[in-house]
């Protein structure tokens, strides 16, 4: 048995920002017009970015935390509401037949959390089991996948995971730290929710789940198997703590490096494991944490460039937006008019720890 990825719903700030006007109109001054600091922005491989609080408008970067959280916690629930019913939708599900919420978020934090708030405005069973996941970072919506898929499979009951994010209200004091320059060229904000269906309902075409009939993507996917590594000796690579001035990034030059040396075994024992090998794979959902750390997987595994097209897509239109970014990425993956039909697919994702997270997923019968 195993879960299918029956719906997915993305949901983005309505501030639309180009990287250009932002490093014109506010990064150029807040970095003191250093010369590093615009080599970064203009190699980072972002376009545009969405974001909750525009620095052109509006500068957060002397607000206390508990301003950040307040603001969190007005902006969080619309924008995950808005992905969860996307997903929904797409699902086919109601909501009364949803047995599993759960939330990832490292961005922001509130009690009641976003996950309790969440039930609220959707007005999910009092009964329903909730889950949240945080401070976990990029990689997070892989591990809550995981989790959620667990359920699906033992319950037999759908479940909903919302990865949900606002980086823009971490911005930081002027500064002329080149991880401070970085992190505030790549991040921007998002949501993106994910339901997922115990695998009869899409057997033999699509079936009901509780009172609503499951719409079925025409190969559906499935998550299939997970694998994770970390590398403790690399924990100050990436970081991200909690401030007075909001939360702040460390984020070193060395990641792409130390994670050259773990893509390749951790993907090729992940696909091993069910007979494949990377050839076999159709379609690649990677993290975008960077353009360095594209380039570096493209490399490691010996794939074309078109291979993370919709990875550097995705860092293009809307920057790395941590936790949902790998699946904005599935999404495009999946609604490309060559869609990659029974897969196998991996996504991949990197964050604190340093952390590599892998999924594998297929609508082949024969790996699931």
């Amino acid at each position: 048995m195993s879960a299918t990825i029956a719906g997915i719903g993305t949901a983005l700030p309505g501030l639309a920002a180009e990287q250009q006007a932002l490093w014109d109109g506010f990064f150029r001054s807040h970095f003191a017009t250093s010369r590093l600091a615009e080599r970064i922005f203009a190699g980072s491989g972002v376009l545009r970015r969405h974001t909750v609080a525009d620095p052109l408008t509006e500068d957060l970067s002397g607000w206390s935390t508990e301003q950040r959280m307040r603001r969190y916690v007005r902006e969080a629930e619309p924008l995950g509401h808005r992905a969860t019913i996307a997903a929904l939708a797409e699902a086919g599900v109601a909501t009364e037949d949803i047995g599993l919420l759960t939330v990832a978020s490292c961005t922001g934090y509130s009690t009641p959390g976003l996950d309790i708030r969440l039930a609220t405005s959707l007005s999910l069973r009092s009964d329903v089991q909730r889950l949240f996941v945080g401070h976990m970072g990029c990689y997070a919506a892989l591990p809550a996948l995981g989790s959620a898929a667990d359920f699906v499979v033992a319950r037999q009951r759908p479940a909903v995971l919302l990865c949900l994010e606002l980086t823009s209200l971490h911005v930081q004091p002027p500064t002329r730290d080149p991880q401070q320059m970085v992190s505030h060229a790549l991040f921007g904000d998002a949501a993106a929710a994910v339901v997922l269906t115990p695998d009869h309902a899409h057997a033999a075409g699509s079936r009901r789940v509780g009172s609503r009939r499951v719409g079925s993507r025409s190969s559906p996917l499935h998550l299939v198997d997970l694998a994770a590594m970390t590398d403790v000796s690399t924990s100050d690579h990436m970081t991200w703590d909690v401030t007075d001035l909001g939360f702040r990034m460390g984020l070193s030059p060395k990641v792409p490096a130390v994670l050259s040396q773990h893509v390749r075994p951790v993907v090729c024992d992940l696909l091993g494991r069910h007979g494949l090998d990377v050839p076999d794979v159709r379609g690649w959902a990677v993290h975008p944490g960077g353009p360095a750390i594209l380039s570096t997987v493209q490399q490691e595994l010996d794939l074309p460039p078109e291979a993370l097209e919709s990875s550097r897509s995705v860092l293009a239109e809307q920057g790395n937006c941590s936790s949902p970014t790998v699946l904005l990425i599935l999404e495009k993956l999946l609604g490309r008019d060559d869609p990659e039909g029974a897969g196998p697919v991996v996504a991949m994702a990197f964050g604190p720890g340093l952390t590599l997270y892998a999924a594998l997923l297929s609508g082949d019968p024969e790996l699931w």
